[in-house]
């Protein structure tokens, strides 16, 4: 039997996870999986050492608070590693949780795999020393990436984003409304603000008003927030309760692919949520605020205009983002109702949103796992 650690850092990462583990399970039935996986994953056949929302924490100062527990599990799971024969090791994004274990790991001769390229060509492109250091093979979901790797002597394949590989090109937006029960006249506002409690702390009151203005302008407008915890949800409801008015707001578990299949528009945390709404084709809003210190920290290193991912695969402004100070009700509420009554502008996104469909669609689980299997000498 072959072992093969692995670490995925949120929900993102534990659907590439399974999907990968998927793909090489279809060529090997002899390989174990072990290290730290989220449900898709353990689903799949992954033995997860410590729960996925150990590592699932965003921002510097939010970094910081729960940083000797960080350290203290990773630690404990570099220790097991080494006393467990490993045969491959495969960091799923984490960068700073995973280039650490994974240079430990590449030092005693075990093969490390990186899946999911750090945005360096975004923040910090002085990482790819390190990287260096730590990786064996970069596996990168975006076509801008790979070069960047090549320049500086990294392997690196292009593997898409299975995403791209699942959803169709077309979305089904009746179905979805069916399903959640929502009238077809009605003007479908999907708000995801993002999947941790310190992301919908953040936003929560924000959309609520957002909303709010919205539906005094548009009376036939439904909201629908997907949340997948009952603190987030908690958190979303004492906001709403604060607004002390009724306002047509659905709080979803889970099921946030069918609010945003069902949407007319999205406003979205920035963040993976953004890319899916781009891959369904739907005019959206991006919108971020994290601390001020974590926000000033980011601001200074941050080396192109956009953060979203349906911009920066665009290389330009497709969709509105609204950061930080920028992100108001006001202008949130603004920025929504301008992509509602401009059906020019709503035909231009869904343009760019295809090529960018397009170019995403490789099989990236089949190429990735291929990549794998190379250096595990297993052949393809």
């Amino acid at each position: 039997m072959l072992r093969i650690g692995i670490v995925a850092g949120e929900a993102s990462g534990d659907l590439l996870g399974s999907h990968l583990i998927q793909a090489l399970r279809t060529k090997r039935t002899d390989i174990e999986f072990v290290g730290i996986a989220g449900p898709k994953m353990i689903r799949e056949g992954a033995q997860s050492l410590f729960p996925i929302e150990r590592l699932s924490v965003r921002g510097y100062i939010e970094v910081i608070k729960h940083l000797y527990g960080l350290l203290r599990l990773r630690r404990q799971l570099l220790k097991y590693f080494l006393n467990n024969r490993l045969d491959l090791f495969i960091g799923i994004d984490a960068p700073d949780f995973n280039f650490w274990l994974e240079r430990k790991l590449k030092n005693k001769g075990i093969q490390t795999i990186h899946y999911v390229s750090p945005s360096i060509w975004a923040w910090r492109k002085n990482r790819l020393k390190k990287i260096k250091r730590a990786v064996t093979h970069m596996l990168a979901l975006f076509p801008f990436e790979p070069s960047l790797y090549a320049q500086a002597g990294i392997p690196v394949t292009y593997v898409g984003h299975p995403l791209a590989d699942i959803l169709p090109m077309e979305p089904d937006t009746t179905t979805a409304r069916e399903g959640l029960k929502l009238k077809s006249t009605a003007l479908v506002v999907a708000m995801l603000p993002g999947s941790r409690q310190s992301e919908v702390q953040q936003h929560a009151a924000l959309f609520v008003k957002t909303a709010k203005l919205i539906y005094a302008e548009q009376a036939n407008a439904v909201f629908l927030v997907p949340l997948i915890t009952r603190e987030t949800r908690q958190i979303f409801d004492l906001a709403i309760f604060h607004e002390e008015m009724s306002l047509p707001i659905q709080i979803l578990f889970g099921h946030a692919h069918e609010a945003m299949e069902a949407a007319d528009i999205i406003i979205v945390a920035s963040g993976t949520a953004t890319l899916e709404a781009a891959l369904l084709k739907k005019p959206m809003v991006i919108s971020y605020r994290m601390s001020h210190l974590s926000w000033k920290i980011l601001k200074h290193m941050r080396l192109q205009p956009y953060v979203g991912l349906p911009n920066i695969l665009a290389g330009k402004f497709v969709v509105p983002e609204l950061l930080q100070d920028d992100a108001t009700p006001e202008k949130l509420a603004e920025a929504a109702l301008k992509l509602v009554s401009d059906t020019h502008y709503s035909a231009e996104i869904k343009a760019e949103f295809t090529k960018i469909h397009l170019s995403l669609r490789q099989n990236t689980a089949e190429k990735s796992a291929d990549v794998i299997l190379s250096y595990l000498s297993l052949g393809k």
